[in-house]
């Protein structure tokens, strides 16, 4: 089932995270149980850092609450250790944490050494990407981590349907592409040769969180980058590589795609204007957004758009 979404503003920032909030809430009946952001604003100089020290149905015993500070200090400590300046560790919930630094090393390093904390997970890293994704819909997650006060150039979104994982935070999309800079995927469908490709790009050092088809292809897109591939060109690559029934929509730094494979089976509608490019799963989501008459389109079977700044 799921639900799927983005958007981008080529004409300047936006109130980002509201517009997201709204297109996912109208497809809540998608996917209940979980809802994910991935959200880019505007670049400072520094790196943003998101993490989970805890998951948000982790039991809660005695010592729950002195682990979770022990284990933020901890954070604090090893940033530094490892070479980054820090701006500030800011709590969003008892167990999500927003860091911005200063950081010119290796991503992988920085990544691993702070993910070696017990139970701790780095959602997203980037100059200007933000992942924030945790059980309940949109409305909820949104009011949770304050979204409706994000501005930015654009995003992805997803309401998610539990279907073969646990619910919870690690589980929910959308997924960063581990250890890539500011790229994230969201994905409907299923990839049949997930396996195979999980096992290539381990061999290749790479780690994975979740046992989740998506975040093979948030990972694999970026691989191809490093390669010096576009972004249009390394998803046209995946088209050819995986195997399955999905559309993804994948953003960048500066860009928003979406690719359907080769039998379209996963729906996906899209409206655009000069300024704006929004698609969904379903138009009801994109009209939650756009309050006047609008035409839209389905893309093609293996089709793959992708729009910049």
């Amino acid at each position: 089932m799921c639900g799927i979404a983005g958007i981008i503003h080529r004409d300047g920032p936006s109130d980002i995270g509201q517009e997201m909030q709204r297109m996912l809430q109208a497809m809540k009946h998608r996917g209940p149980d979980s809802t994910g952001y991935a959200l880019y604003g505007k670049p400072t100089g520094q790196l943003v850092m998101r993490v989970k020290l805890a998951d948000a149905n982790s039991p809660r015993d005695f010592g729950f609450s002195e682990r979770l500070e022990h284990h933020r200090a901890e954070l604090e400590q090893r940033l530094g250790k490892i070479g980054a300046t820090v701006d500030r560790v800011e709590g969003a919930t008892e167990y999500a944490y927003r860091a911005s630094l200063g950081y010119d090393g290796d991503l992988k390093a920085l990544t691993d050494y702070v993910e070696d904390i017990p139970d701790c997970e780095v959602l997203s890293l980037g100059g200007s990407l933000e992942i924030i994704k945790d059980l309940g819909d949109a409305q909820t997650v949104a009011e949770l981590y304050n979204l409706q006060a994000f501005r930015g150039t654009h995003a992805i979104g997803h309401a998610r349907m539990a279907t073969e994982s646990d619910v919870d935070i690690s589980g929910a999309h959308p997924y960063w592409a581990y250890p890539f800079s500011d790229v994230a995927v969201v994905h409907n469908g299923q990839l049949t040769n997930y396996h195979q490709w999980r096992r290539r790009l381990e061999r290749l050092g790479h780690r994975f969180q979740s046992d989740c088809d998506s975040e093979i292809i948030a990972v694999y897109i970026a691989e191809r980058r490093s390669e010096g591939l576009s972004l249009e060109t390394a998803m046209k690559q995946s088209l050819e590589d995986f195997d399955g029934v999905f559309t993804y929509v994948v953003v960048t730094e500066d860009s928003l795609g979406v690719a359907k494979d080769e039998m379209a089976a996963k729906p996906l509608v899209l409206y655009e204007s000069p300024s704006l490019v929004a698609l969904a799963s379903e138009e009801i989501a994109i009209r939650a957004l756009i309050d006047r008459e609008i035409d839209t389109v389905d893309p093609y079977e293996s089709e793959v758009l992708v729009w910049s700044l």
